[in-house]
């Protein structure tokens, strides 16, 4: 009986490991993809402005260097909070949204010390954006998906806000929201609520028809 248990554990485990190990696959897959795309735009660039000068076209040279100048400040930039960790983990899931067709936008503003461990932060919000980026998914070809990230400072509290579209029936159990997916995919969802309530936190999920938000507070303090 024992050597059940044992296999079923152990073939649980590797499960989890496979599962990981096909995300941060996804993830490395996602991040070169948007390098090579931002080295094709580069070498295009590159020849137009080489172009210009070689025809001695300098006004044309210039307003095309404005121009590519406030499309580089328009397109969002390598987030840079601080914390090593943290910004691993947002820079894969976010370029990991955009290629799969997602539009992000995010604003993170970390305070100063933290009263979270960065282990638990970066599994805290890996989950609420692989469940955001799921949610996104869930669309049909052709709608337009967007995920939105906050993080911030709201009472002496680590706040953080993490919402996006979906197509995704709901059902409301409790505090929860339930999806129809299968059970074993609300694994997220738990690991978020354990994590929130071990530091006396708060969670706070809200849905309708397009958009699911959820927002979770740290205490700062303790």
């Amino acid at each position: 009986m024992f050597g059940r248990i044992y296999r079923r554990f152990a073939e649980r485990k590797l499960g989890s490991r496979r599962a990981l190990m096909e995300t941060h696959y996804e993830e490395v897959q996602a991040m070169y993809q948007q390098m090579r795309a931002w080295r094709h735009d580069y070498k295009n660039h590159l020849q137009v402005m080489k172009a210009n000068l070689d025809m001695g076209e300098y006004q044309e040279l210039s307003d095309y260097i404005i121009r590519l100048d406030e499309e580089l400040t328009r397109v969002s930039k390598v987030i840079e909070t601080g914390n090593l960790a943290l910004d691993a983990i947002l820079n894969s899931k976010i370029a990991m949204a955009r290629a799969k067709g997602v539009e992000v936008n995010v604003k993170v503003v970390l305070p100063p010390e933290l009263s979270v461990a960065d282990y638990d932060l970066c599994v805290l919000l890996g989950n609420l954006l692989d469940n955001a980026i799921e949610g996104c998914e869930s669309q049909k070809k052709g709608e337009p998906r967007f995920m939105r990230i906050y993080i911030g400072v709201l009472k002496e509290q680590l706040y953080l806000s993490v919402s996006n579209s979906h197509d995704i029936k709901m059902r409301k159990d409790g505090n929860r929201y339930r999806s129809t997916k299968a059970p074993d995919r609300g694994l997220g969802t738990l690991s978020i609520d354990s994590i929130a309530a071990r530091y006396h936190g708060y969670v706070n999920r809200q849905s309708d028809e397009s958009v699911f938000v959820t927002e979770v507070l740290l205490p700062l303090k303790g």
